[in-house]
């Protein structure tokens, strides 16, 4: 059984020598800062490896890692940063790491850190994701993972698996906002300088060449697209706004997105709803009109499909007294 979903304040970064620098930095990054001076949660924070003591970085320096994997006993949520491919993995960590999932904490990977979880017994049976490079590695090598090769990242709790490099942002700041709500997410995702909500299921990279026709970048509509949620607006119209044909809308939109339109604006609206269910006390019915839903049944099927919960559930988990209170996750 999972630990309540308030919980998340023991965070341990996991790394293996030779370190990835950037993948911990991720970790460090969300869960490292002390950011309570802004009414943001704290966390006890620590870096963990197989022994503790200086790793080597692929990028040529060193970090003095304290921990070894006794630091792992009792911690909410382990971040297994990249850690290369290889044939074995130390025994100790794998065991710690099955413990964490166990005593009814989280794990996270980013990038080859997903292998490290495979090692471990905790992808048999499981979605995971890694980088598109090793997808087939990752899925020759564990036969009982099913593994996704071009999403950003999948939530198969208590494990989320997630792609390379930026996608292990969007990874953490999913879980964030799963367990601490949007608002503590957005308020990180503002400091940190990034999109505070991609989602999981938006492709790694695009394999098609950019059309020849050049023109500008979409973001300004995409921003106009989150100021009018309550619109309708059809493919046509969103085209003839950014000027475009909306077959090169269409695929524009894809390519700088890695989503649909369709898709891009349900999730926008999803997370408006999260935010107004926290912050108001409107009715169901007028926020799915204020999110561009229309009626309190279509917002609670999107919201049940984005989230595994009711809008009410919702609120009564994120705007409500109770910390221990969990939604329903399927």
């Amino acid at each position: 059984m999972l630990k309540s979903d308030g919980m998340l304040e023991n965070v341990v970064a996991v790394v293996l020598e030779e370190i990835h620098p950037f993948e911990l930095g991720v970790a460090c990054e969300v869960f490292g800062l002390d950011r309570t001076a802004d009414g943001l949660p704290g966390y006890d924070f620590a870096i963990a490896g197989a022994r503790p003591g200086p790793h080597a970085t692929h990028s040529g320096f060193a970090v003095d890692v304290p921990y070894g994997p006794e630091r792992l006993a009792g911690a909410d949520l382990a971040v297994v940063t990249a850690a290369g491919i290889r044939r074995t993995y130390p025994e100790p960590l794998l065991e710690a790491l099955r413990g964490v999932v166990e005593a009814g904490g989280r794990v996270l990977s980013i990038c080859s850190g997903a292998f490290v979880l495979g090692a471990a017994g905790l992808l048999d049976g499981r979605r995971a994701a890694t980088h598109w490079r090793h997808s087939e590695a990752l899925a020759a090598r564990f036969p009982l993972t099913t593994v996704e090769p071009d999403v950003l990242y999948v939530d198969d709790d208590p494990v989320i698996t997630s792609a390379g490099t930026a996608a292990g942002i969007d990874a953490c700041l999913h879980l964030v906002r799963k367990v601490q709500g949007a608002e503590v997410a957005r308020d990180i995702a503002r400091r940190m300088v990034v999109a505070p909500h991609r989602e999981g299921g938006q492709a790694q990279f695009v394999n098609r060449p950019l059309p020849e026709a050049t023109g500008e970048s979409l973001a300004p509509l995409l921003d106009w697209m989150r100021h009018h949620l309550a619109e309708e607006a059809s493919v046509e119209q969103l085209a003839g706004r950014a000027h475009m044909s909306p077959r090169t809308f269409a695929r524009r939109f894809q390519q700088e997105t890695g989503t649909t339109p369709h898709r891009w604006l349900v999730g926008q609206r999803v997370l408006l709803a999260q935010r107004l269910l926290e912050s108001t006390t409107e009715s169901v019915d007028a926020i799915a009109a204020r999110c561009g839903f229309g009626n309190a049944a279509a917002l609670r099927h999107h919201f049940g499909r984005r989230l595994g919960t009711t809008p009410l559930a919702y609120r009564r988990c994120f705007a409500g007294p109770d910390p221990a209170c969990e939604p329903t996750i399927p």
